[in-house]
């Protein structure tokens, strides 16, 4: 089987259905409203509008992933695994990712208003020894992957096969980690913060080339035919 015969059989798997690209046209549609009366109403400058799009790549890209996948049916103790899996991967990537962070304050909750749609509202407090600032974005495309690791993991448990695809394909659930980690190290990865110039582009790439891994989940003889 050639290449081109490979990628296109790859694209029959992942192509859009008709209610899912209505869906993805209705975010679009909600979205550029929203972006509109920000911009109308926020006397703000904008020097890099690709950072006001950037939220919006994680939220539709989120939505279509899990729109797109099932979990597959299973007895409850390989379901179970599957969502303490999920659950731990959301909460590494909320650690890394800066929207769990140790509280250097002595206590209050602080509102964010005037961030652009997708970065704000954003809520940040402090909470005992913790500090919680769930950018909407990053909370709603963590629990994306999460989702998409807790259906990986319900297929690899599933047979040896599904064993192989899971173990390929989650070599991505570290791309978004080490993301956030390079993000962090060069300026911070919460709104708020002063993020370097790259380190959001860094942490969006990583997210998209993560999900489409972790949807298309592809095992060692898919990988073959592309070479």
């Amino acid at each position: 089987m050639t290449a081109s015969t490979a990628l296109a059989g790859a694209w029959r798997r992942v192509r859009p259905r008709p209610e899912t690209a209505a869906v993805f046209v209705g975010l679009c549609v909600l979205e550029g409203a929203a972006l509109a009366a920000y911009l109308a109403t926020t006397p703000v400058g904008v020097t890099a509008p690709r950072y006001l799009l950037y939220p919006f790549a994680w939220v539709n890209v989120a939505v279509l992933a899990v729109w797109r996948t099932e979990l597959a049916p299973g007895e409850r103790r390989r379901r179970l695994l599957a969502a303490a899996a999920g659950v731990a991967y959301f909460l590494v990537l909320a650690w890394v990712g800066g929207v769990v962070a140790p509280s250097h304050s002595a206590g209050g909750v602080t509102v964010y208003w005037q961030l652009p749609p997708g970065w704000g509202p954003l809520v940040v407090a402090d909470l005992g020894p913790l500090r919680v600032a769930p950018t909407p974005y990053l909370v709603g495309g963590y629990v994306a992957l999460a989702y998409l690791v807790a259906a990986t993991v319900v297929d690899a448990t599933a047979s040896p096969a599904g064993a192989l695809a899971g173990a390929l394909s989650c070599v991505s659930c570290a791309l978004p980690v080490v993301a956030a980690v390079a993000s962090s190290v060069t300026g911070g990865a919460v709104a708020v913060g002063g993020a370097s110039a790259w380190s959001y582009d860094l942490s969006t790439a990583a997210f998209l080339l993560a999900v489409g891994l972790l949807v298309w989940r592809p095992d060692a003889a898919a990988l073959a035919r592309l070479r």
